[in-house]
């Protein structure tokens, strides 16, 4: 039951990091809960786990890592195009 959870949650912090970057439109569901659960690990290796936790995860370090990792995405596939 945790890993739906950790599912649900990463694709609502990968939702959330393609509307801030405004990035998300080319984005599908499954890269969104990869945008979340890798961008989890991002955030929370580089800031820790502070704030509020939800399915183990630190909402706010976890969605910044998120936005960066859609970001550093969207730039190297436009690279590439």
């Amino acid at each position: 039951m945790h890993w739906l959870w950790v599912l649900i949650v990463g694709a609502i912090i990968g939702t959330v990091a393609g509307a801030i970057t405004n990035r998300g439109q080319s984005m599908g569901w499954i890269a969104n809960i990869f945008a979340g659960i890798v961008g989890s690990f991002i955030g929370e290796g580089v800031l820790g786990s502070c704030g509020p936790q939800l399915a183990g995860m630190a909402i706010i370090p976890s969605l910044i890592g998120a936005i960066i990792l859609v970001l550093l995405v969207s730039f190297v596939m436009g690279k590439r195009s």
